[in-house]
């Protein structure tokens, strides 16, 4: 399951994504999403899970917990809608 997760410390990084969800069980893959002009975080990344249980279980005990003083946004993420192709 691939689960989206916003309101990340800017601090953050690929690893504190992992360990944040790694209790609930293996984490596949963990990336934070980062703005390469700033070379910082943009607040939000993605976690993928193999295990789907697993994967409902970390986003009803993370989603709307503290982090640094911020509140978590955690769901399953949505497919991103395809671009029009751009005519010029």
């Amino acid at each position: 399951m691939n689960i989206f997760v916003a309101s990340l410390p800017f601090s953050a990084d690929d690893n504190d994504l992992r360990d944040l969800f790694e209790p609930f069980g293996e984490v596949s893959s963990a990336k934070v999403i980062f703005d390469r002009d700033r070379n910082r975080s943009k607040g939000f990344g993605f976690v993928e899970m193999d295990d789907d249980e697993s994967a409902k279980a970390a986003i009803a005990e993370l989603h709307d917990s503290s982090v640094d003083g911020r509140n978590l946004v955690v769901k399953v993420a949505e497919d991103r809608p395809q671009r029009s192709e751009r005519r010029y």
